[in-house]
């Protein structure tokens, strides 16, 4: 089906109207980010290493170069457990 707005995306989903705008948000990364991201190993305890906060500075760059930047510098910042180690 279609939906009119965000708002109603949000209601669907059980959440606001602000969460589906920064979910909708990283559609403006790189590609590649995306993907990186997609593929990021499972967090099976603890938190998270990348935030959505994150993200978001980087949605706001139109220039993918410097999204790519900004990502790998917040990687770098990221201790991943290998993933082949599951």
């Amino acid at each position: 089906g279609e939906v009119y707005d965000y708002a109603e995306i949000g209601r669907l989903g059980n959440v606001t109207r602000a969460r589906v705008t920064q979910i909708m948000n990283l559609l403006m990364l790189a590609p590649d980010i995306q993907e990186e991201i997609l593929f990021l190993p499972r967090v099976t305890g603890g938190r998270d290493p990348i935030h959505l906060q994150q993200l978001q500075s980087i949605t706001l760059t139109p220039d993918w170069r410097k999204q790519r930047k900004m990502w790998s510098e917040i990687v770098s910042f990221c201790h991943f457990r290998d993933a082949r180690s599951r």
